[in-house]
């Protein structure tokens, strides 16, 4: 991490956090410097576990992307709650890193994948059906440990399983998920929404093609490759984001950014996979003056704070 504070004296300090094997931030991070810089911001990257770092000495920490926490969730969320202006806050933190949060959006109404949860060190038997089916634990990110499923195949049952078990005899718990198969057709859309003065409006949607294409076979980065493009929400996915959003805990408006991402699914209307409110990836390089909606959602955030 590099010590900009005397240079930079003056002027609003935002820590942008990531994670050691992405000190100088992921590409799409990058692009929001200058417009943060042509705003009187001095931002830079900060390394979250780094106990060289004084935290107070920044007007807000941004989360970005410190994607090494899966399995340091415990330690993550307690790091969270020691940085005195944080976005999104420790509390949503707390709660959006476990996706068991999808239960609680299913039981407000959100349209939801149907999920079974295996608890951690429980045994999992494969439904009857011979389905495809996402095996994947409950606290992920950038996919790792994640695995697509035909239970039709004798081979894949046998792998469903042991990768339950694995899961399950490290601690973790597990979600199954049906597999969505317009996922391979239409894709996945996510739709990103930034803070402005008066909310978090929406402000651009891209498209994910399919990503699982069998079992679990590990990942050595910290995350699997997207093929990403932009794409033009419909209204009905904007009616879906907008009515998860709605039962987020203690509500939106003390965000920095959402991103809901859905698939269409069995009868064609779109229902949630993930909402992600700790460290998405925010595409802002797939829309026209995304970064600079980012840069100023983040001015926002300060303006409130001083």
């Amino acid at each position: 991490m590099t010590d900009h504070h005397q240079s930079t004296r003056g002027k609003p300090r935002v820590a942008l956090v990531t994670c050691t094997a992405l000190p100088d931030l992921d590409p799409d991070d990058r692009l929001v410097l200058d417009p943060l810089a042509a705003r009187g911001v001095a931002a830079e990257a900060v390394v979250w576990d780094d106990p060289a770092v004084d935290w107070s000495r920044y007007d807000l920490a941004v989360l970005r992307s410190p994607w090494d926490y899966a399995l340091r969730r415990d330690e993550f969320v307690a790091w969270a709650r020691t940085v005195p202006a944080l976005v999104n806050p420790a509390d949503v933190v707390a709660w959006n890193t476990d996706k068991r949060y999808l239960a609680e959006l299913s039981a407000a109404g959100v349209p939801t994948v149907p999920t079974a949860w295996v608890e951690a060190g429980a045994d999992w038997t494969p439904p009857a059906d011979t389905g495809e089916y996402v095996i994947k634990p409950a606290v992920s990110a950038g996919s790792q440990d994640t695995g697509r499923y035909d239970l039709a195949d004798p081979e894949h049952r046998e792998l469903a399983v042991a990768h339950v078990r694995r899961l399950s005899a490290a601690g973790r718990v597990t979600m199954v998920q049906p597999y969505l198969g317009a996922v391979d057709t239409a894709g996945e859309t996510a739709l990103l929404f930034l803070a402005g003065p008066d909310g978090l409006p929406f402000s651009h949607a891209i498209r994910k093609g399919p990503m699982l294409t069998g079992p679990d076979r590990g990942v050595a980065a910290l995350y699997k490759e997207e093929r990403i493009e932009a794409r033009t929400a419909t209204p009905e996915q904007l009616d879906t984001a907008e009515k998860t959003l709605a039962v987020v805990p203690r509500g939106t408006e003390r965000l920095l950014y959402a991103r809901v991402d859905l698939i269409p699914g069995p009868d064609g209307s779109p229902v949630l996979v993930e909402l992600e409110l700790t460290e998405p990836s925010l595409f802002v390089g797939y829309a026209d003056g995304a970064p600079d909606r980012l840069a100023a959602a983040i001015d926002t955030h300060l303006a409130r704070r001083s």
